[in-house]
């Protein structure tokens, strides 16, 4: 009984945090931009790295100063740049007033440590960067759960000892009889360490629940099926799910604009009714616990029974941006799940472009969500490869007038003629509902 009343306490004080859920400002507006050039990069690979990069400050509020890179295979273990090197960007960093360095991977404690302590320089990695544009975009209590998760497994190894300048106050970290002991910084360590594992099992617990209830949904609608937007963030998916469901789902040119997946129902031609969902978006180099972390939002992904992968054929790094994204599935167990590749954006390209576009990638579907073109043959797609879709001809009795109505509800009739024996009609069906209309096939 002590431990239901504790539980249901924990979960009103877990609400209450995410009511006063406040939008992050990082501490500076003004950043330089960082990071190590590998020998088998080209000098385009690491420019464009460093565009998206930005890309992601401008997202988080971030006016970029200047970008740099270090050409050097391997990490250094304690600063990750080189001394020298990091002493040069300091220099440049004091005389534009930068307030920030941005590394464009993911720094160990001790690296970004070491580089504020020794070097004076306030910095953020890739991670925390998204991070706080995942948690200013979290909208709903489930995304705003999923954010709090990353950011506490973030964090948990990144604790500082913000409490150490109280030992150095008192004189030592030993007392008077010259036996160690703890420090206030070091106890209070390890109360954070204690209060955040806490709060990751809390909000772990939470979404367990959450996804127990989705799989309950999911079992209640399994006869519809389903189709799931997915693709690299500012592809363009909530443009082409808002052309095809008229949602009004928000649209912004910035890296994930879309967090909390959005799901409608969409009549087709043939199939009928099928559900659709609109997700967050993916990125290279995505860290795994915040993938780890959406698991209750990818559960759309997971239970599709089509992807409709959506990439931007105007972006020079297209055909990295789709390697990137099935990555990403592989990941979570979802590339097995049949897929159709969109490229999106083609009214952007010229001809030679298209072109290129149709040869390296033949089985793609091109489209422009913003001008609505191609969308008819995008569906029809969809009803194709949803529904395996089959040409008949059928002969209906007179008698049986009520399975021609049926048909103008889930078929898509190409012709009706009226004859002596009955309705004869060519149509297109799917190969589920063929088996009704048997009887009245024409050989």
């Amino acid at each position: 009984m002590l431990y239901d009343e504790f539980d249901q306490f924990e979960d009103t004080e877990l609400d209450t945090q995410i009511e006063d859920w406040e939008e992050l400002s990082l501490s500076s507006s003004t950043a330089f931009l960082a990071t190590l050039a590998r020998q088998s990069q080209t000098t385009q690979d690491i420019e464009s790295s460093l565009s998206e990069l930005e890309r992601l400050a401008d997202t988080a509020n971030i006016t970029v100063i200047d970008k740099s890179y270090q050409r050097k295979n391997k990490a250094d273990k304690g600063s990750f740049f080189g001394k020298g090197w990091l002493e040069e960007i300091k220099q440049k960093m004091l005389q534009t007033g930068a307030g920030l360095l941005i590394v464009n991977e993911e720094l160990s404690p001790m690296q970004a440590r070491n580089i504020e302590h020794i070097y004076g320089i306030k910095v953020l990695d890739r991670t925390e960067v998204i991070l706080s544009i995942f948690h200013n975009h979290a909208k709903t209590r489930e995304s705003k759960l999923e954010v709090k998760l990353a950011e506490l497994e973030y964090q948990l190894p990144r604790l500082k000892k913000l409490w150490g300048h109280f030992d150095k106050e008192r004189g030592s970290s030993h007392s008077a009889g010259g036996t160690a002991s703890r420090g206030m910084g070091e106890k209070q360590i390890e109360i954070d360490r204690r209060i955040i594992k806490r709060d990751i099992a809390r909000i772990k617990r939470t979404l367990s629940n959450i996804i127990k209830q989705k799989e309950t949904q999911r079992k209640q609608r399994e006869k519809v099926k389903k189709i799931c937007l997915i693709g690299y963030t500012n592809a363009g998916k909530s443009t082409i799910f808002n052309a095809l469901t008229d949602a009004g789902v928000l649209v912004e040119d910035k890296l994930f604009a879309t967090l909390d997946s959005t799901t409608r129902q969409l009549k087709m031609d043939v199939g009928g009714i099928i559900v659709i969902s609109d997700t967050v978006g993916f990125i290279s180099d995505l860290p795994h616990h915040l993938i780890a972390s959406f698991k209750a939002t990818l559960m759309e992904v997971e239970d599709a029974d089509l992807l409709l992968h959506v990439a931007d054929s105007s972006d020079e790094r297209c055909i990295e941006h789709i390697e990137d994204v099935t990555t990403v599935l592989k990941e979570i167990s979802s590339d097995n799940i049949p897929q159709m590749l969109i490229m999106n954006k083609i009214d952007l390209l010229d001809d030679i472009q298209v072109t290129f576009i149709r040869k390296r990638f033949p089985e793609a579907i091109l489209i422009s969500a913003m001008r609505k073109i191609n969308l008819d043959n995008l569906l029809q797609e969809i009803d194709k490869n949803l529904f395996k879709l089959v040409s008949c001809k059928l002969r209906i009795p007179y008698t049986d007038q009520k399975f021609v109505s049926r048909l103008y509800e889930t078929a898509k009739v190409i012709s009706e003629q009226y004859v002596e024996s009955g309705i004869e009609l060519d149509v297109v069906l799917s190969n589920e509902d063929k088996y009704f209309y048997d009887k009245y096939l024409i050989e």
